[in-house]
């Protein structure tokens, strides 16, 4: 349903406990990975969204059989294709789904048949060249539909040799070299596949992410510093690639903690959130890490994080200097949370915002400035003053059909006034029941 705006008051507290919705980034990889697999995967926890609907909706077209467990919240049962779709014609709609379209490029590109991949106009600025790159050395055949180095697709049978070492860029998405890893182990190969990354590798634990649920399902990549990575040789031919484990558990999303983390630490607490701890593989855990560097009072257990307020004297977080570019989508929080800090603190490493779902790091600039703050940004950092003066911005703050923006500046609120936040259904991207789970927390 369309809601035009949300009206959330002015904030004072946030206590409480929330249970997170399941990791987008490990729901669909691992929905890949269970598809390419020999055998049926349960699983559980899956993230219900449009993300993880558009990939569900193209495992389906490419013949992927299916099944919901009734009995069982957020299970399903995935009849693994033994690394070969059974469809070999498709037209594939990805929405502005990066997890899905990147990965689901290369694992097309390595078998035989047609496909066409296209999603929203902002899919179609987002950039995939890097990735097309890398596979087209190795035989692939991918065309562009529309502008050069951005979607649509289309895909065609080609002649996959994989006797070199395969090049990808690290520096604009590490999805370009997720997707390589995932789908290189089903050409086939009797030798061992060196991937090579060119430049500085953004986003590192992403990269752990798919090592570990590559891991799960039997593929085991060696890891040469971040820098060049091994997959092992394919030993004998017909043997299946990916093995199903049976079952497998999606964890929270910890993006999604980061928000509820900064409104216990604004809110005071105590706030519990279940679904992610220190055992966690997902990166953004880390963002506990920087809270608590800006003064919050923070404690783990193996799948929870807890946070009890803000321990400085005055109440106010501490200004922070921090490189992002292991936790760029927690880092979006971080430039909400500097408008209730003690001076200016500066995020670096953020390259990835421009070629997210907007440029965050104009439309972060942008919306900071609606509310008073003084901010400095370039290609790959956001400096952030504290408003001298609050401003309540007239128009309300968009949103840019970005679930980010959304759920971070739903925060703001914890300042002295009142936000209307445009547009919010854009949640739905990855959370849609961000603004209910929000609003039961706070008062």
């Amino acid at each position: 349903m369309h809601v035009p705006l949300i009206q959330i008051p002015k904030l004072f507290h946030a206590k409480g406990s929330i249970t997170l919705p399941g990791s987008k980034s490990i729901s669909n990889r691992v929905l890949l990975l269970s598809a390419l697999a020999q055998g049926t995967t349960r699983l559980h926890g899956l993230l219900d969204s449009d993300d993880t609907q558009v990939m569900l909706s193209a495992l389906r077209k490419l013949g992927v059989t299916l099944h919901d467990n009734k009995n069982i919240e957020l299970s399903l049962d995935v009849e693994g294709c033994n690394g070969v779709f059974p469809e070999k014609e498709a037209d594939l709609f990805m929405g502005n789904a990066g997890t899905a379209i990147r990965p689901l490029t290369a694992a097309l590109s390595v078998m035989s048949g047609i496909y066409h991949l296209h999603g929203v106009p902002r899919m179609h600025e987002r950039p995939i060249r890097d990735l097309v790159d890398g596979l087209t050395t190795i035989g692939a055949q991918i065309d562009y539909l529309g502008q050069q180095g951005y979607p649509p697709l289309q895909i065609k049978p080609g002649q996959i040799l994989t006797n070199k070492p395969v090049q990808v860029r690290g520096d604009v998405s590490s999805q370009f070299l997720t997707a390589l890893l995932m789908a290189l182990p089903l050409t086939q190969h009797s030798n061992p596949i060196e991937v090579q990354v060119k430049g500085e590798l953004i986003s590192k634990p992403y990269i752990e992410i798919t090592l570990r649920l590559m891991e799960k399902f039997g593929i085991k990549v060696e890891n040469e510093g971040w820098q060049r990575f091994i997959i092992p040789a394919h030993e004998k031919k017909q043997a299946p690639v990916y093995v199903s484990p049976g079952e497998f558990w999606v964890e929270g999303d910890a993006s999604s903690a980061s928000y509820f983390l900064a409104a216990g630490a604004l809110g005071g607490g105590p706030l519990k959130i279940h679904g992610v701890g220190r055992e966690s593989i997902q990166g953004d855990v880390a963002f506990a890490q920087a809270l608590s560097m800006m003064g919050a009072n923070i404690s783990q257990g193996q799948n929870w994080i807890e946070v009890r307020g803000i321990d400085t004297e005055d109440f106010r977080l501490k200004a922070i200097e921090l490189d992002c570019t292991a936790i760029p989508d927690a880092a979006m929080t971080l430039a909400v949370l500097a408008l209730f800090a003690d001076g200016p603190s500066t995020l670096t490493g953020i390259a990835s915002w421009k070629v997210k779902e907007t440029d965050r790091i104009a439309a972060m600039t942008t919306e900071l400035k609606k509310l008073g703050a003084q901010v400095i940004a370039g290609d790959d950092y956001i400096k952030v003053t504290p408003p001298a003066t609050w401003l309540h911005p007239k128009g309300g703050i968009d949103t840019y059909d970005d679930h980010r923006m959304a759920m971070c500046f739903s925060l703001a609120a914890f300042g002295p006034l009142p936000i209307q936040i445009n547009h919010p259904e854009c949640v739905t991207k990855t959370y849609p029941n961000y603004f209910d789970d929000f609003l039961g927390i706070v008062s």
